[in-house]
């Protein structure tokens, strides 16, 4: 094996802790640019990425079931009561987290292949 070439197994025996960061991320395809870029990024800084990926990913998703939800009006447990929004707020932020947590609508993963894409030129600048 030449001293240049990306370790694959490696780096997707890494990345298998969790899926929705994984290496073929890209169009089903394995990201080898991820890959390499993973190998030059510390362990504590990807978590920090797949944490803040899954943050964004959460709060974006709570910001489409609020619109999504904006419009109905007092039907379900509450009625029409001044809590109702209150308690539809709260929901949609759960439904949010969940929803995020569990592997999302794909947005983290972009954001986490981003800010490891960064962190890695970063890396090699300061190197």
């Amino acid at each position: 094996m030449q001293t240049g070439m990306l370790n694959t197994a490696r780096v997707a025996a890494a990345l298998s802790s969790n899926p929705a960061f994984s290496v073929e991320s890209r169009n089903g395809r394995p990201d080898f640019e991820l890959a390499a870029a993973v190998q030059k990024v510390l362990p504590q800084q990807q978590a920090k990425a797949q944490k803040t990926a899954t943050d964004f990913e959460g709060m974006f998703l709570n910001s489409m079931f609020a619109q999504m939800t904006s419009g109905l009006k007092g039907e379900g447990p509450f009625g029409d009561t001044p809590g109702t929004g209150v308690w539809r707020s709260m929901l949609t932020e759960q439904y949010s987290k969940n929803f995020a947590s569990a592997g999302g609508i794909g947005v983290a993963r972009d954001v986490y292949r981003t800010l490891i894409m960064q962190q890695a030129k970063t890396t090699l600048r300061t190197a």
